[in-house]
């Protein structure tokens, strides 16, 4: 690929940060940004869209794409989820791929790998492959989990990194960044993401539902904005908006677990996402949250259409 030079060559354009669940894409993509426009958790498998973050700088500007992980799905939503990365992965110019040093390279890297090298074939989409969490082995362990990367496919650069901690984040901007096109900015200095306003709360209330909870739960846990309106007759110095929002389980004991014990558990994921979105809105907010099952709604299309997926 032949790049632009030149003090006016500007470029900008799209990446896209894929690899398995949990292998630190959200965070690595905030820490990208320098700002949060991804939900982040423990659990594996919580982002459930293509979430855009931008990095604008004086020469270039990045658009990063943070998927759901690719993985083998064992329901409808599961392939859905892998659908919308693979289109994804058509539409950009340059690939991220991370694999947490932390774990060694297993059967869901291959599977990714594989994926990749088919588009690299097709497209001739650049790869970039991040070994994320470096924080937390130690040089030796990092150097093995480094060539174990190298042999698992062709890649156009390596860079080991570490988004909580800082390390690398700079490198890995200016790694990808220096394969996108010469182009002029795509958005405003000042913008960092270009996702609705509902689908940001979306987000925000399902982050703050997943926090502390079993391991089944954020696979059965879908958000739905029902409303987000001006409350009427405020004072023009003090407003406030009304925002109402269902959360829809699978089973009733996963219900009662979002609810915990009279509404306590409720309460604390009301007042976690409250911060989040009255910082998006820019004011206060009067969050309305209600827990509804909807039974097996992964494997209904139905429901799943009306889920939002």
């Amino acid at each position: 690929m032949v790049q632009p030079t030149g003090p006016s060559a500007y470029r900008a354009g799209f990446a896209c940060v894929v690899g398995r669940p949990n292998a630190g894409k959200s965070t690595l993509t905030n820490a990208l940004v320098g700002s949060k426009v991804a939900i982040t958790s423990s659990r594996p498998q919580t982002t459930r869209h293509a979430i855009r973050g931008i990095r604008t700088t004086e020469d270039y500007q990045l658009i990063l794409v943070d998927t759901p992980g690719l993985h083998r799905p064992r329901t409808l939503l599961g392939q859905r989820l892998n659908d919308l990365v693979r289109e994804t992965l058509l539409d950009v110019d340059v690939i991220g791929f991370c694999l947490p040093s932390d774990q060694r390279p297993g059967p869901g890297d291959a599977f990714i790998a594989r994926d990749l090298a088919d588009l690299q074939r097709a497209k001739r989409v650049p790869v970039v492959a991040l070994a994320t969490k470096s924080d937390t082995v130690d040089k030796q362990r990092l150097a093995e989990h480094l060539i174990a990367i190298d042999q698992l496919g062709t890649w156009d650069a390596i860079v080991p990194c570490s988004a909580a901690r800082g390390d690398q984040v700079e490198e890995v901007a200016e790694v990808l960044a220096s394969y996108l096109p010469a182009s002029p900015k795509l958005y405003p200095d000042d913008v960092l993401t270009d996702e609705p306003t509902v689908v940001m709360i979306a987000e925000l209330v399902r982050e703050a539902a997943l926090e502390g909870v079993r391991d089944e739960l954020p696979h059965s846990l879908a958000v739905v904005v029902d409303e987000v309106v001006p409350r009427a007759e405020r004072p023009i110095d003090r407003p406030l908006t009304d925002v109402r929002v269902h959360i829809f389980v699978e089973r009733p004991s996963q219900k009662a677990i979002i609810i915990g014990r009279g509404g306590s558990r409720l309460r604390e994921v009301g007042a976690q996402a409250r911060v989040g979105i009255e910082r998006i809105i820019g004011h206060k907010v009067f969050l309305d949250l209600h827990v509804k099952v909807a039974k097996d709604w992964q494997r209904d299309p139905k429901q799943l259409q009306r889920l939002g997926f």
